[in-house]
């Protein structure tokens, strides 16, 4: 049994399989369309999602994890392990790392033998994803939680995530810029690139044209990361095909220590759309 069980959030965007494999306990953000309510992940998959997105765009909204989710997520992984370390996404994007706090106060009654902490990773996506799995890792090595935190927080420190928009019509559901400045910019066709920096999610950059979009993400990874390893997880919104495309260049114009596909959290994509490909990476 691990010293340390490791708790995130859907929006890492982390396989099932590494999920499986790590034993990482995961809280589902919710889903809302019309009249139900779905568990990102469990109740529906990520495509399932996009297509109920795509079927009606005004029907469709998330809603944030409570307390009592993250609680749940604490109880069963106390079963497994007597500390837990919980990695949220950006405290600045949602309200994910004070929910957790709640419910690690309310675990100090109710599972008084257990210790946790819980961790902003200032960060969102599979960014945060390999945050939680720098965790899991340490804690499969059977180290302890300093040990563990400290593995989280080296690739906290270094990972970031870069993502081509196939419009920037829903951006506005951001908050980040008005309804008709989006309107006009998906009339012009612009493609928005975010980065996520200091724990927000940033515009990088615009093009017009979605193949030099995806050749200047490879150009801002290369100049990161020259010839070093790195882990790179590439993200995708209802594009599959267009993700294995661009997998198989990182592994053929990168020095890949780890590289897989991993599809992008329809809580992001509420506000991206559809057909967004990108990834997160960081070099050893």
């Amino acid at each position: 049994m691990p010293k340390v069980a490791i708790v995130t959030d859907s929006i890492a965007n982390l396989p099932k399989e590494l999920v499986a494999s790590y034993g990482i306990g995961i809280v589902p953000i919710r889903l809302l369309f019309k009249d139900k309510v779905y568990r990102d992940g469990i109740d529906i998959t990520p495509s399932e999602a996009y297509e109920l997105l795509l079927q009606d765009p005004e029907s469709f909204n998330t809603s944030p994890s409570a307390p009592g989710h993250y609680f749940e997520a604490y109880r069963e992984a106390s079963t497994r392990a007597e500390n837990i370390l919980c990695i949220t996404l950006s405290s600045k994007l949602s309200t994910g790392y004070d929910m957790a706090r709640v419910a690690k106060e309310q675990a100090e009654t109710e599972l008084p033998q257990t210790s946790i902490v819980v961790m902003d990773s200032q960060t969102v996506t599979a960014a945060e994803g390999f945050v939680a799995l720098a965790g899991a890792r340490a804690a499969a090595e059977g180290k302890d939680l300093a040990e563990v935190i400290k593995a989280a927080e080296e690739v906290r420190d270094k990972v970031t995530f870069l993502a081509l928009l196939d419009t920037i019509r829903y951006v506005y559901r951001t908050g980040r810029i008005p309804k008709v400045a989006a309107n006009v910019g998906a009339m012009l066709n612009i493609r928005p690139i975010l980065t996520s920096s200091s724990g927000l999610v940033r515009f990088k950059g615009v093009v017009r044209n979605r193949e030099h979009g995806i050749n200047r993400l490879l150009k801002i990874m290369r100049d990161k990361v020259g010839q070093s390893p790195v882990h790179v997880a590439v993200m995708h919104a209802y594009t599959p095909d267009e993700a294995e495309k661009l997998r198989e260049r990182i592994s053929s114009e990168f020095n890949c220590a780890e590289l897989f596909i991993t599809e992008f959290s329809p809580v992001m994509g509420y506000a991206t759309g559809t057909g967004t490909l990108g990834f997160a990476f960081y070099k050893d």
